[in-house]
């Protein structure tokens, strides 16, 4: 028995990635005297990758990647005004209008009406907050959650704190790595909603053949999928 929906919220309620695309872009256009764009982005990654620990997920943490890298890249040569930049790019970042996805009010509203429904994020706190009630969704949702990362044993926690227990939640999002695998280690179902643009640390294979693991095109599809968990009907 279903009884708990958790959504994601970057990338499966709001755009998110697109605009860390659009500042990468303009990065590399401020370092294009140091370094090559294709070089510049595997430094940043790499930055990116062992920053996670220090900072977490979010603007701040990209923005002291970049910092960092340009540094780096520069030997230390970086001038004042181009650090300026980078910081006013992280700032614009955290002050852009949200921009909802196709189906996501319609598709968020009809499972309330009979489902526990959570919002299950992670970054920094004050953005996703931002971002939250800039939305208009808050109000949907019977639970928030902002944590620093997606686990097989977060999982458990929220969906013992605010429903049945994971055997009874289903966790909705774009991302394999963060959504889908860690929810279904902790035995609840994983639905990904594939998002046009992924950041490369949230690649992972898909759990093919996994019982509880389903894709969907949209969120459009997913009441549709939810009425076939209930039961007595196939599924």
């Amino acid at each position: 028995m279903l009884t708990t929906i958790g959504f994601d919220a970057d990338d499966t309620l709001w755009q998110n990635e697109a605009f860390f695309r659009m500042t990468q872009e303009r990065f590399a256009r401020l370092l294009e005297r140091y370094a090559d764009p294709l070089h510049l982005a595997e430094r940043l990654e790499a930055a990116e990758r062992r920053n996670l620990g220090h900072y977490g997920f979010g603007v701040k943490g990209f923005t002291l990647s970049m910092i960092e890298t340009a540094i780096e890249v520069t030997e230390g040569r970086v001038p004042a005004r181009v650090i300026g930049e980078i910081v006013a790019a992280g700032r614009e970042m955290l002050e852009h209008p949200i921009e909802l996805l196709p189906h996501v009010r319609a598709t968020v509203t009809a499972l309330a009406a009979d489902y526990r429904v959570v919002l299950i994020t992670k970054g920094d706190l004050l953005d996703q907050e931002r971002k939250l009630a800039q939305s208009g969704l808050g109000d949907l949702f019977d639970a928030v959650e902002i944590v620093s990362d997606k686990t097989a044993a977060s999982y458990h926690t929220i969906f013992a704190r605010h429903g049945t227990g994971a055997d009874q939640g289903m966790m909705v999002g774009n991302s394999l790595k963060s959504d889908v695998i860690p929810a279904l280690e902790a035995g609840a179902w994983g639905v990904h909603v594939p998002h046009g643009v992924t950041w490369a640390l949230e690649a992972a294979d898909p759990p093919e053949g996994h019982r509880r693991f389903h894709v969907l095109p949209d969120l459009s599809g997913l009441p549709s999928l939810v009425d076939s968990l209930r039961p007595g009907r196939n599924g």
